[in-house]
């Protein structure tokens, strides 16, 4: 596993360092990290990646003031796409958000452009930004539970491993042959920040096509992320080669929905076939 705490591009983050909070619209706030961090460790070319995707940000701590100084608040909506150089680093994401806090803006079509350039120029690929009012964010409608989704975290098994393991998914294949189509999801995925230790919770929602999974041996292998240090979008793409290189699937897509830490929640979205994240949350988001 690369120890990605000796990385320079690492090394200059924010992240993990005592900040001063900026009221006043920053853009040099914005800090990136580049995909190949993690990427290089799982022998993924950027121009050749296996899978499509996205990642999904909803920021609930967005506010500005109009012209005569009045606040105005709303919910934003961030999507970047996987291919592009750089993620957006989460506090200096924050702290950017923040900036906007006491700077007087025309309308909310300056504040949407102003996001869309200054994300764009981070991640060196075009971001897509949309503000909601707090009371009609449709994208976060909570959606009721699709019934061909099975949980499988009821299982009674006895979990003695919390560091990462890949190898816990080369018994997953269940003795059939067949192909099955399942949907899968479990909400006790956690990791921790690569930086500062902090705990990231998530819903992991897995659909693939292929020999089936044993679901034990899978869900020993998400618990096997407990104790793991990497970032949101990282963990996913590991999730992703790894199912890819040890089940016998023919399409796969890894959707892990996290909850929010100072205002955001970031959403990994990696397929073989689909490019966009779905629309759903559940109450832990």
């Amino acid at each position: 596993m690369a120890n990605y705490q000796n990385k320079a591009a690492l090394n200059k983050l924010t992240l993990g360092k005592a900040t001063e909070y900026i009221s006043e619209y920053n853009p040099n706030l914005l800090q990136a990290v580049p995909r190949s961090l993690n990427r290089d460790d799982l022998a993924l070319n950027q121009s050749s990646l296996p899978f499509k995707g996205e990642d999904v940000w909803y920021g609930y701590e967005l506010s500005w003031l109009n012209e005569k100084g009045k606040p105005v608040v709303a919910v934003a909506e961030f999507r970047f796409c996987c291919t592009s150089p750089s993620l957006v680093e989460s506090k200096s994401f924050k702290l950017y958000l923040n900036s906007f806090n006491q700077t007087r803006f025309s309308s909310i079509d300056e504040v949407k452009s102003l996001l869309c350039k200054d994300l764009s120029n981070t991640a060196q690929s075009p971001a897509i930004v949309k503000l909601f009012n707090v009371e009609h964010c449709l994208a976060l409608a909570i959606t009721e539970k699709n019934e061909q989704t099975i949980c499988i975290d009821e299982q009674d098994i006895c979990i003695e491993n919390y560091q990462y393991d890949a190898n816990l998914l080369n018994s997953t294949l269940d003795t059939e042959k067949d192909v099955v189509e399942e949907q899968l999801v479990s909400h006790l995925l956690k990791s921790n920040c690569l930086i500062t230790n902090q705990p990231d919770w998530a819903s992991l929602y897995i659909q693939y096509k292929g020999q089936k999974i044993d679901h034990e041996c899978l869900l020993k292998y998400i618990i096997s992320f407990r104790e793991h240090n990497e970032f949101h979008e990282q963990c996913v793409e590991r999730i992703f080669i790894d199912l890819m290189q040890h089940c016998q699937l023919e399409q796969l897509t890894v959707f892990a929905r996290y909850t929010r830490r100072g205002g955001l929640d970031i959403n990994p979205f990696r397929s073989t076939h689909l490019s966009e994240a779905p629309q759903a949350r559940t109450l832990r988001q």
